[in-house]
């Protein structure tokens, strides 16, 4: 592989992702998502997709749309209140679910991306995420057709932890602020979320950039992703709809007004 990682487009960075493909994404809600590589995805039909991200968009944008069109299979997430096609796809059957306590996901993922196969935590002792018995897949009458098993656990100092498994995905798909050819990544703000353990999860690793700039160009200590995880990289075209920073849910209180200085 050449130093130079960029490819010409969404559509070619994502054209030897497979059906049944595994893929860390990463975002948290509708933040950091890459949504140009979620489009290409969908317009080239992938189906059966197995996804590991923190939440699985909303119904119209996101990880959302490859849902909506019935692509994915599994996912494994932490948090799935704002889609309301996932709840009906999950209470029908149709989709499997593994649900995994935030920090635990973020863990699982960095440590598969660092080479431990598993850890010790105490998020989820003395619940079912431990104890086992959280329903995967429900069968078309109601019923649990696949249910979580029960995991290890240890005593550590007097206190009780359960084993967890780190996780790796064949592909893995990022959002950055900024790239460069090599592959270097500085994230946006708070676009700093499951980004990074994405990154290191997946074997091949895809990011797609609102700017791409040339190796040297950024300062080493702002570099958020090093090129070393990442091998392919797309720039998101000036006009492509993805580019479009959506947010779940709008809230404003009513009968308040700014502070001065601050509208």
């Amino acid at each position: 592989m050449g130093l130079d990682k960029t490819v010409a487009s969404a559509a070619e960075a994502v054209a030897d992702i497979p059906d049944g493909a595994s893929l860390a994404v990463g975002g948290f809600g509708l933040c950091g998502i890459p949504s140009a590589l979620i489009h290409a995805l969908l317009a080239r039909g992938t189906r059966d997709l197995e996804i590991v991200s923190n939440n699985c968009g909303v119904d119209d944008w996101g990880l959302g749309l490859l849902l909506g069109a019935g692509r994915i299979a599994r996912t494994t997430s932490s948090y799935v209140g704002e889609n309301k096609e996932f709840a009906r796809q999950y209470l029908s059957g149709e989709l499997e679910v593994e649900l995994v306590p935030q920090g635990t996901l973020a863990e699982r993922l960095r440590a598969g991306g660092a080479g431990i196969p598993a850890f010790y935590t105490p998020a989820g002792v003395g619940t079912q995420v431990a104890e086992g018995g959280l329903p995967r897949r429900y069968a078309a009458d109601g019923t649990v057709a696949v249910a979580s098993p029960p995991k290890e656990t240890r005593e550590f100092g007097g206190r009780t932890y359960l084993l967890e498994h780190g996780i790796t995905t064949d592909f893995a798909l990022l959002r950055a602020a900024v790239a460069d050819r090599h592959g270097n990544l500085v994230l946006h703000a708070s676009a700093r979320n499951f980004n990074p353990p994405a990154a290191s999860a997946g074997r091949v690793t895809i990011a797609e950039a609102e700017e791409v700039v040339e190796p040297g160009t950024l300062d080493p200590a702002h570099i958020h992703v090093p090129g070393v995880y990442v091998q392919r990289v797309v720039a998101i075209a000036p006009d492509d709809p993805a580019r479009e920073r959506r947010v779940e849910r709008r809230t404003l209180a009513t009968g308040t007004r700014p502070p001065e200085g601050t509208r």
